[in-house]
C-alpha cells in the first residue's frame, strides 16, 4: 500500500487562503464610505439584475464581491436571520454586529473544513446609527475573521490600492455628492496607474440614509438622481442637496 501524501495543516490553510484570495481579486471592487448623513455603497457593476449591494434589515445593508451564487446564499441567510430575530425579540435587537458574527461563524466553518472548498467571497455589513459616530462597518474576509472599519473600506479587485487612495482623501463630514465622486475616482484607477471614466450606468449605488423618516433607511440611487449627484460632486450644476433626497429616481427595496 502506498503512503498517503502528507500536507501540513499550515500549508493546507495557506493554500486554501490563496485560492480564495485569487477568486476574490478577479471580481470588480466595491467601496463603502461614511458621509454626513449615513453610509454610501458604490460598486462597479453594470448589471441591474445581479446586485452586489442589498438591504438586509431596517438600518443594515450588505455588500459583497466574489462568486455571486456564494454571496447570494449568504445574503439570503442573513435576511432570514434578521427577520426571525426581529420577529422573535424586537427590531432593535437586529444589529450589524450580530449579523457579522453569524457570517463569521459560517465563513470560518467553511474555510476550516477539508470537506469543501472555501467560499470565494468577501463581505461588508454596515449599520447606520442616529449619529455618524454610531455608524458600524464590518469587513469579513473569506476566512471568517471580522475587521471593524471606520471612514472608508474597499473589497475585491485591487482593493489595497483603492483603500490607500481612499485613506488619503476621505474625511469626516463629506456630503453625499463628495463621497460619490471620491468613490467613483477610486474605482476608476487601474493597477497600472491609468484612470478610466466610469458613468452612472456602470455603477451600482445605494445609501443607508439616517435622515429618512421611514424605518427602513436603505435606498438605491438610480438614473437622473445619481447622474446629478455625480455632476455635483465634480463641480457641475447639479441641483440635488448633498443628502441625495428626491424620489424621482430612487427605488426602495
Amino acid at each position: 500500500m502506498s503512503t498517503p501524501f502528507y500536507v501540513s495543516p499550515q500549508q493546507a490553510m495557506a493554500d486554501r487562503a490563496e485560492y480564495a484570495r485569487k477568486g476574490i481579486a478577479r471580481g470588480r471592487s466595491v467601496v463603502v464610505l461614511q458621509y454626513n448623513d449615513g453610509v454610501v455603497f458604490v460598486a462597479e457593476n453594470p448589471s441591474r439584475a445581479l446586485h452586489k449591494v442589498s438591504e438586509i434589515y431596517d438600518r443594515i445593508a450588505f455588500a459583497a464581491v466574489g462568486k455571486y451564487n456564494e454571496f447570494e446564499n449568504l445574503r439570503i441567510g442573513g435576511v432570514r436571520y434578521a427577520d426571525l430575530r426581529g420577529y422573535t425579540y424586537d427590531r432593535d435587537d437586529v444589529t450589524a454586529r450580530g449579523l457579522a458574527n453569524v457570517y463569521a461563524q459560517t465563513l470560518g466553518g467553511i474555510f476550516s473544513s477539508a470537506a469543501e472548498k472555501p467560499y470565494e467571497v468577501e463581505l461588508i455589513v454596515a449599520e447606520v446609527g442616529a449619529a455618524p459616530e454610531d455608524d458600524q462597518i464590518y469587513r469579513l474576509p473569506h476566512d471568517g475573521s471580522i475587521v471593524d472599519e471606520h471612514g472608508s473600506v474597499a473589497i475585491g479587485g485591487n482593493a489595497d490600492q483603492i483603500s490607500s487612495y481612499l485613506d488619503q482623501r476621505h474625511r469626516d463630514g463629506m456630503t453625499l455628492a463628495e463621497a460619490l465622486k471620491l468613490a467613483r475616482d477610486s474605482l476608476a484607477r487601474d493597477t497600472n496607474g491609468t484612470e478610466r471614466t466610469l458613468t452612472a450606468e456602470q455603477l451600482e449605488v445605494a445609501v443607508l440614509d439616517r435622515t429618512r423618516p421611514q424605518q427602513r433607511k436603505f435606498k438605491r440611487l438610480l438614473g437622473r438622481q445619481l447622474s446629478r449627484l455625480l455632476e455635483e460632486g465634480s463641480g457641475g450644476s447639479g441641483q440635488d442637496s448633498g443628502s441625495g433626497s428626491g424620489a424621482d429616481a430612487a427605488s426602495d427595496e
